[in-house]
């Protein structure tokens, strides 16, 4: 891959470290992948992944070329996050984990720093929420998804039925768990504060929203009880 593919990578550095990563497993001569089909990216904690079974669930969820991945790659890739993170050593044991499933089916794992988003704007949270979309309706399941916080319920910008990535789960079972009503209304985004739920960063209210106290010490209950996993 020599040109940007945006369709696959969120950057241009996202896809210059995958491509690198590729020539060291071909160098070590264990495997090589083809052409990248599924890019997941979760977010660690102390060289763990918090979220690690939600994440496997919604990657069971997922589709490769219309195809649901194999069972024993499923197994892999729990097996091989959870050994790996514990043996090896990394620069930023609190980083991003980075799986690519290429379009056989097959994938490969690397670690990466963490950066946070620089463009938390209700319109750059909605612009990242329709390439997930882009991205469900390729491969069944969106990494990102758009919500919003009004009168104390938790509109999602998703059908009812509807798999869900593994951050938004969480986040629908704690706004359950504390009382509060959630709504799947895709495309239907009632004015509120908006916020994006975020395998990779968690839940990232929108800097130029405008809350209630009560919305607003709703939105905060969210975005700790994620980031609480990561401390």
């Amino acid at each position: 891959m020599s040109e940007f593919d945006s369709e696959i990578f969120s950057t241009p550095q996202e896809q210059r470290e995958y491509e690198e990563f590729c020539e060291q497993q071909e160098r070590e001569q264990t495997f090589s992948l083809d052409q990248p089909a599924l890019v997941c990216r979760w977010r660690m904690a102390h060289r763990r992944v918090p979220l690690l079974n939600r994440h496997i669930r919604a990657l069971s969820q997922r589709t490769v070329n219309g195809a649901p991945l194999a069972r024993n790659m499923l197994s892999w890739a729990k097996q091989h996050v959870e050994w790996s993170l514990a043996e090896g050593e990394y620069d930023d044991p609190c980083g991003v984990l980075m799986m690519v499933v290429d379009v056989n089916g097959n994938a490969a794992m690397t670690v990466g720093a963490y950066e946070p988003l620089e463009d938390t704007s209700a319109a750059a949270l909605a612009s990242r929420a329709s390439l997930a979309r882009a991205e469900r309706d390729e491969t069944g399941v969106a990494p990102e998804v758009l919500c919003a916080v009004a009168d104390g319920s938790l509109i999602v910008d998703a059908a009812p039925d509807e798999p869900l990535c593994g951050a938004m789960t969480l986040v629908e079972q704690l706004a359950e768990t504390c009382g509060h009503n959630v709504v799947h209304a895709e495309g239907s985004l009632p004015v509120g504060t908006v916020l994006l739920v975020s395998d990779e960063h968690g839940v990232v209210p929108a800097s130029d929203a405008s809350a209630s106290d009560a919305d607003a010490a709703f939105v905060k209950l969210l975005a700790d009880g994620v980031a609480k996993l990561f401390a």
